[in-house]
């Protein structure tokens, strides 16, 4: 694996391990915003093992390239369906769903391109 594959690899396995613990752990900031876009409790939970899936797949991806390529993919569709999310919800709060969408998009052009 190159170094830039492995480097934006555990940026974006930490990322999406910080921010899939705070679901699952209910932090205050993050069920107030998932609120905003009519996310329910159990969707708040699925989301965030769905995170912490990826950051496994990430990790071992380093070992076995195509798992990190398929959780890289994974999170261009998950924040994709966040971008969709907030604006269907006409939620302007939509930065952070942004960075990590070019995050993971960049994570996986890098994956592919090393691969």
């Amino acid at each position: 694996m190159h170094v830039a594959a492995l480097i934006l690899s555990v940026v974006l396995g930490l990322a999406m391990l910080a921010s899939g613990v705070m679901k699952l752990i209910r932090a205050p900031r993050i069920v107030s915003m998932m609120a905003a876009v009519h996310v329910t409790p159990p969707q708040l939970t699925a989301l965030g093992a769905l995170q912490v899936a990826s950051t496994i797949g990430l990790v071992a991806g380093i070992w076995f390239p195509p798992l990190a390529i398929a959780a890289a993919i994974g999170l261009v569709l998950y924040f994709t369906g966040a971008i969709v999310a907030h604006v269907r919800a006409g939620d302007p709060a939509m930065q952070g769903a942004v960075a990590f969408l070019l995050l993971a998009g960049a994570t996986t052009v890098t994956l592919v391109l090393d691969y």
